[in-house]
Protein backbone atom coordinates (compact mmCIF):
# COMPACT_ATOMS: atom_id res chain seq x y z
CA UNK A 1 0.00 0.00 0.00
CA UNK A 2 1.26 3.43 -0.41
CA UNK A 3 -0.13 7.05 0.23
CA UNK A 4 -2.66 8.46 -2.98
CA UNK A 5 -1.79 11.99 -2.70
CA UNK A 6 -0.47 15.11 -0.72
CA UNK A 7 -3.15 16.68 0.81
CA UNK A 8 -1.41 19.41 3.11
CA UNK A 9 1.93 21.15 4.71
CA UNK A 10 1.67 22.55 8.29
CA UNK A 11 3.66 25.14 9.36
CA UNK A 12 3.53 26.11 13.32
CA UNK A 13 3.79 30.09 13.84
CA UNK A 14 3.89 32.10 16.82
CA UNK A 15 1.53 35.13 15.35
CA UNK A 16 -1.39 33.28 13.29
CA UNK A 17 -3.28 36.44 12.13
CA UNK A 18 -0.21 38.05 10.61
CA UNK A 19 0.89 35.02 8.70
CA UNK A 20 -2.80 34.49 7.49
CA UNK A 21 -2.96 38.05 6.31
CA UNK A 22 0.39 37.78 4.85
CA UNK A 23 -0.67 34.49 2.80
CA UNK A 24 -4.27 35.99 1.23
CA UNK A 25 -2.90 39.85 0.70
CA UNK A 26 0.61 39.20 -0.77
CA UNK A 27 0.13 35.65 -2.36
CA UNK A 28 -3.58 36.23 -2.74
CA UNK A 29 -4.44 32.51 -1.03
CA UNK A 30 -8.00 31.85 -0.02
CA UNK A 31 -9.16 30.40 3.55
CA UNK A 32 -10.49 27.15 2.70
CA UNK A 33 -11.13 26.10 6.69
CA UNK A 34 -10.32 27.52 10.34
CA UNK A 35 -10.67 25.38 13.52
CA UNK A 36 -9.22 24.45 16.97
CA UNK A 37 -7.62 20.92 16.95
CA UNK A 38 -8.50 18.50 19.64
CA UNK A 39 -5.46 19.55 21.51
CA UNK A 40 -5.81 23.18 21.37
CA UNK A 41 -3.81 24.19 18.20
CA UNK A 42 -5.60 27.37 16.01
CA UNK A 43 -5.73 25.92 12.66
CA UNK A 44 -6.09 28.05 9.47
CA UNK A 45 -6.21 26.01 5.94
CA UNK A 46 -5.14 28.48 3.11
CA UNK A 47 -5.09 27.30 -0.93
CA UNK A 48 -3.83 28.56 -4.05
CA UNK A 49 -6.36 29.33 -6.70
CA UNK A 50 -5.18 26.33 -9.40
CA UNK A 51 -4.10 23.98 -6.42
CA UNK A 52 -5.64 20.93 -4.70
CA UNK A 53 -2.98 20.71 -2.14
CA UNK A 54 -4.14 23.11 1.27
CA UNK A 55 -1.23 24.66 3.80
CA UNK A 56 -2.26 24.32 7.02
CA UNK A 57 -0.68 27.30 9.55
CA UNK A 58 -0.77 26.17 13.20
CA UNK A 59 -0.99 28.34 16.46
CA UNK A 60 0.02 26.34 19.38
CA UNK A 61 1.31 28.24 21.89
CA UNK A 62 2.00 26.13 24.64
CA UNK A 63 4.46 24.21 22.98
CA UNK A 64 6.67 26.96 23.08
CA UNK A 65 7.73 29.23 20.47
CA UNK A 66 8.90 28.95 16.94
CA UNK A 67 12.43 30.01 15.81
CA UNK A 68 12.60 28.91 12.17
CA UNK A 69 16.24 28.53 11.03
CA UNK A 70 17.92 29.88 7.85
CA UNK A 71 17.59 27.60 4.69
CA UNK A 72 15.08 25.03 6.76
CA UNK A 73 12.29 25.01 3.95
CA UNK A 74 9.91 26.59 2.05
CA UNK A 75 6.98 27.06 -0.29
CA UNK A 76 6.97 27.28 -3.71
CA UNK A 77 4.20 28.77 -5.83
CA UNK A 78 4.13 29.45 -9.49
CA UNK A 79 3.74 33.11 -10.94
CA UNK A 80 2.91 34.55 -14.40
CA UNK A 81 5.59 37.08 -13.95
CA UNK A 82 8.46 37.64 -11.56
CA UNK A 83 8.65 41.23 -12.84
CA UNK A 84 4.95 42.00 -12.12
CA UNK A 85 5.07 40.47 -8.88
CA UNK A 86 8.15 41.81 -7.70
CA UNK A 87 5.60 45.62 -8.92
CA UNK A 88 3.20 44.02 -6.37
CA UNK A 89 5.49 43.05 -3.25
CA UNK A 90 6.66 46.91 -3.92
CA UNK A 91 3.00 48.11 -3.78
CA UNK A 92 2.79 46.73 -0.48
CA UNK A 93 5.93 47.98 0.96
CA UNK A 94 7.70 44.49 0.26
CA UNK A 95 10.56 42.83 -1.78
CA UNK A 96 12.42 39.91 -2.76
CA UNK A 97 14.49 38.68 -0.36
CA UNK A 98 16.68 36.53 -3.15
CA UNK A 99 16.53 37.43 -7.06
CA UNK A 100 14.75 37.24 -8.98
CA UNK A 101 17.30 34.93 -11.17
CA UNK A 102 16.59 34.36 -14.42
CA UNK A 103 17.79 31.11 -16.70
CA UNK A 104 20.14 31.71 -19.68
CA UNK A 105 17.26 30.08 -22.09
CA UNK A 106 15.04 32.03 -21.25
CA UNK A 107 12.89 29.33 -19.52
CA UNK A 108 11.80 31.26 -16.24
CA UNK A 109 13.36 31.76 -13.55
CA UNK A 110 12.54 32.14 -9.58
CA UNK A 111 12.99 34.60 -6.66
CA UNK A 112 12.02 34.35 -2.81
CA UNK A 113 10.50 36.79 -0.07
CA UNK A 114 9.96 36.13 3.23
CA UNK A 115 7.02 35.49 5.24
CA UNK A 116 6.56 36.52 8.59
CA UNK A 117 7.88 34.13 11.39
CA UNK A 118 11.16 33.53 8.95
CA UNK A 119 9.74 30.95 6.04
CA UNK A 120 10.79 31.32 2.78
CA UNK A 121 8.47 31.45 0.05
CA UNK A 122 9.84 30.87 -3.66
CA UNK A 123 7.71 31.96 -6.34
CA UNK A 124 8.47 30.37 -10.13
CA UNK A 125 8.17 32.17 -13.21
CA UNK A 126 8.04 29.36 -16.29
CA UNK A 127 7.67 29.83 -19.85
CA UNK A 128 4.16 29.36 -20.95
CA UNK A 129 4.64 25.81 -23.35
CA UNK A 130 7.33 24.85 -20.56
CA UNK A 131 4.13 25.02 -18.05
CA UNK A 132 1.79 23.31 -20.44
CA UNK A 133 4.18 20.53 -21.02
CA UNK A 134 5.65 19.67 -17.66
CA UNK A 135 3.63 20.85 -14.38
CA UNK A 136 7.10 20.95 -12.21
CA UNK A 137 9.93 22.91 -12.08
Amino acid sequence: MTVRKLLHTRYRLNDLERSVRFYKEVLGLTEVRRHKSPRGSELVFLKAPESDETIELCHFPSSGPVEVQADLTHLAFQVDSLEEFGRHLQGLGLKYSDGPTYKEDGTGGFAFVDAPEGYEIELIQRSPALSAANPTY
